[in-house]
């Protein structure tokens, strides 16, 4: 059809026209594909942010729920020593483990991407395989290994023989670190590989030809061009730690609880649902300021390297 008849067609066949030129664009095809994923995500994490988000300015009555707006119970979760010491000790945990955790998997990550040849594969698939296990056995793990024998102990005693549990470095938080360690080295050696396999290596080959030693082309080079998976690792670890409720519990004790447990504590025990609303959406505002000025420190930091 000519543009001279297109134009005198009537209004209605052109906006026909026009709409089905536009339900057949990339856009529409690629909207299509991902609106179901995004209704998924809708729901599964929209809505019961919304509904945490609602129950933290309602008041816990008995068995029932006043749904009058009071900002009461963000009062006891900002101004209440042990809620305020339990997130403050969550912050520092997850800090610690973040650290702990990129300074050991960045020299796997960088030994399997510059070193590990043909084989690169496979050492990530061996990192993997101790994460086939049950979240919680590989707890009850470490639980064994920083010291409890409960179980032997009953096999002694059956025996007619006594011995006192060792608990140096259990019921601590020592203990709930080193077991957020181990528990997300994976999940931080993965974006490291990732962003040192991204490194263009002639990059390195030229400071190394300009008379950079490894160590000074590692500094200025290496390392700041895997800045993005260094960011990554740690907000991958950070952000899940603090919520963490079955690793103080298990190997922390009176001196490794955390706020995800006072939390799981009013939803449970206490029941009291808005105070633990009142919590989460807390400690969810404080941990994303905190990541949001770990990225701009870390960032400004590589920046100064260079």
């Amino acid at each position: 059809m000519t543009a001279a008849a297109e134009d005198a067609s009537p209004l209605p066949l052109r906006r026909h026209r026009g709409r089905s030129s536009l339900l057949q664009s990339e856009a529409a095809q690629g909207f299509a594909l991902i609106s179901p994923t995004f209704l998924y995500a809708l729901v599964l994490l929209v809505v019961p942010i919304v509904v945490i988000l609602a129950h933290s300015f309602w008041t816990q009555n008995y068995l029932t729920i006043d749904r009058t707006f009071t900002l009461e119970n963000y009062r006891v979760a900002l101004t209440e020593p042990i809620y305020r010491d339990l997130l403050m000790r969550s912050l520092w945990i997850s800090l610690l483990v973040s650290f702990f955790t990129v300074v050991l998997a960045y020299p796997i990550a960088f030994y399997i991407s510059f070193h590990g040849g043909r084989h690169k594969g496979l050492w990530l698939f061996l990192i993997t395989i101790p994460f086939w296990t049950s979240y919680l056995l590989r707890v009850m793990s470490w639980k064994v290994i920083l010291g409890y024998n409960g179980v032997l102990n009953s096999g002694l005693m059956g025996l007619g023989i006594t011995s006192e549990p060792s608990t140096a470095l259990l019921y601590n938080t020592s203990a709930v670190v080193i077991t957020l360690t181990h528990a997300w080295a994976a999940f931080a050696i993965l974006p490291i590989f990732v962003s040192l396999e991204k490194i263009d290596r002639s990059l390195i080959e030229a400071a190394t030809d300009l008379g950079d030693g490894p160590l000074r082309s590692f500094l200025r080079v290496t390392l700041p061009l895997s800045v993005p998976g260094v960011v990554s690792a740690i907000l991958i670890v950070m952000i899940p730690t603090v919520g963490d409720f079955v690793t103080p519990k298990l190997v922390g004790g009176k001196d490794g609880v955390m706020i995800a447990n006072a939390i799981e504590a009013q939803f449970g025990k206490a029941s009291n649902w808005p105070l633990g609303a009142a919590l989460s959406v807390t400690t969810m505002l404080v941990v994303t300021a905190m990541a949001a000025a770990t990225v701009l420190i870390i960032r400004s930091a590589a920046r100064l390297a260079r």
